[in-house]
């Protein structure tokens, strides 16, 4: 689909709103379009024109002025009336708006992804129709496209293609825990603010538009969603997964560190082809800066069988994570870039408590306020008596009756288990320990060490397979190289057997022949 986000969503702010206008076909004409009209339409048509009827509203959304167009039809600043909040507003195209199946598809994805709540996915505010047009309603950003910083950088570091790539994984993790597939992963929908925050675009959107299987040219982005997607959605694009996703955000990151895509072609069968094949230029071939784990990492995440790449973006995200190459801020952005912490994301809730903390608080003030509700949480819960629910030293379950410093105290020492339960009185029903203010913050790091602990051992296993799969590519180049030099060997053998038989048989036929000939011309005896 044509990425409306990267040229729009992410625009320059405008100061104060000014009224535009679209005309009841949906369209906002250019001057040049109005001159025309003016200059070659017959009077009659001219006056009809200037009393066509003009949009400045749809819904709760007041226009101000036309950001850019796309495939999906045009993009407005708009002003929320209701929250007095900028945000972009998307309207449908009037072909597009034909298609009755579609607007209802359109509405229906992008009702859905407005429930998706992610500090790296670009909001979805709600979408509606009014005076005829379909719109939707999404995050405004004041910055720009992945793709506009690839024009200027030509290729990131190696620090800032793994920071973007992996809070886009964190997002992509989110939609797909939703069963929710992008299906449209590219530069052009990765978009950074100001300040560095790494937001990913048209979620939903993009679903919509390849559910109607219309043709790539037609929808005017050429070229640009067939040179991330991976081969299976070529063949097929309503019966792909969330390893779509994955394989697209693997080319995204070969293209962040290199500067070129993986698959190129003159055309779009030949683009196809080549990503059938599956073989390109490793990265760090290209690329010596690209670190040997990182280019396993890469190569894995764009494998064309769907089943040899990652499984998940957890996967992905400890892969990176494990390689410590992450910037902790963009460089190309500058002082102000959001830094490591705002990724620390909340897997459960999917957003991390620096991500709450508004931009230039003051984070000391914060732990304060924390200190204080801590100290009168614990105040007010010193002498209550909990129910506790538990596995015992044997691994029966059985309950305790345990005062507030107690259960703390079990907790740190991990003869708690994760599963335990408490309730305050006989007649309550057992919730976890993790729900009450007085256990929340230890069994969080409970939690957090357990995780480590497991990720620790995924991280070996996942280690050990890719160290196992770069032996056999290993292995592979050796025996490929033997059997090189095999055939090499047997074919320079075989050709000097056939000159020693060309020579023994010219020696031979001369031998023979030559009493006959000599008797011919009265040389014999």
């Amino acid at each position: 689909m044509a990425s409306d986000s990267g040229k729009t969503g992410a625009a320059s702010d405008s100061s104060e709103f000014k009224e535009t206008r679209i005309d009841d076909s949906g369209v906002d004409p250019q001057p040049e379009m109005k001159a025309t009209v003016a200059a070659d339409a017959p009077p009659k048509q001219v006056k009809k024109k200037k009393s066509a009827k003009k949009v400045t509203q749809l819904g709760d959304f007041r226009l101000a002025k036309k950001l850019g167009q796309g495939g999906m039809g045009e993009v407005y600043l708009a002003n929320q009336v209701s929250l007095d909040r900028k945000v972009a507003l998307k309207v449908l195209s009037k072909e597009l708006a034909k298609r009755t199946n579609f607007v209802e598809r359109f509405l229906r994805e992008a009702k859905s992804m407005a429930k998706l709540d992610h500090p790296y996915v670009v909001k979805v505010y709600g979408a509606g129709s009014d005076k005829g047009l379909h719109f939707v309603a999404i995050e405004f950003i004041d910055g720009q496209s992945m793709q506009d910083w690839m024009d200027s950088e030509k290729k990131l570091s190696i620090g800032d293609a793994v920071h973007v790539t992996m809070r886009c994984a964190d997002a992509l993790k989110e939609a797909h825990d939703q069963t929710l597939i992008h299906r449209d992963i590219k530069p052009d929908n990765i978009l950074v603010t100001k300040k560095g925050v790494v937001k990913v675009a048209d979620f939903g959107l993009a679903k919509a538009l390849s559910d109607e299987d219309m043709s790539i040219t037609a929808s005017g982005t050429g070229l640009g969603t067939p040179l991330y997607m991976p081969p299976e959605q070529a063949r097929d694009a309503k019966s792909v997964d969330h390893r779509t996703d994955i394989y697209a955000l693997g080319v995204t990151l070969y293209y962040f560190v290199i500067g070129v895509l993986t698959f190129t072609g003159n055309n779009l069968v030949a683009l196809i082809t080549a990503k059938e094949k599956g073989r390109f230029e490793p990265a760090k071939k290209l690329n010596p800066d690209v670190p040997e784990k990182l280019d396993l990492i890469i190569h894995k995440m764009i494998d064309r069988d769907q089943d040899h790449r990652y499984a998940t973006c957890d996967e992905i995200i400890a892969a990176l994570d494990e390689l410590k190459l992450e910037n902790p801020a963009l460089s190309f952005i500058g002082e102000g870039a959001a830094t490591t912490a705002t990724r620390k994301v909340d897997q459960k809730k999917g957003a991390a408590k620096a991500a709450r903390i508004p931009a230039g608080a003051d984070v000391s003030s914060a732990d304060d306020a924390e200190r204080r509700r801590a100290q009168e949480i614990a105040k007010k819960s010193k002498d209550i008596v909990w129910f506790v629910r538990h596995e015992n030293a044997k691994g029966k379950v059985t309950i305790s009756r345990m005062p507030t410093v107690q259960v703390q105290q079990g907790i740190r020492a991990e003869m708690l288990d994760l599963k335990a339960q408490a309730k305050q009185s006989a007649n309550q029903e057992f919730m976890p320990l993790a729900q009450f203010p007085e256990f929340a913050d230890l069994m969080k790091k409970r939690l957090v060490k357990a995780q480590a602990g497991a990720r620790s051992d995924h991280m070996r296993d996942m280690y050990k397979k890719l160290d196992k799969e770069d032996r056999r590519r290993k292995r592979w180049r050796v025996f490929k190289r033997m059997g090189e030099n095999t055939v090499g060997f047997v074919g320079l053998i075989v050709y000097l057997c056939i000159i020693v038989a060309v020579i023994v048989g010219a020696y031979v036929g001369i031998r023979a022949l030559y009493p006959i000939i000599a008797d011919a011309i009265g040389m014999g005896s």
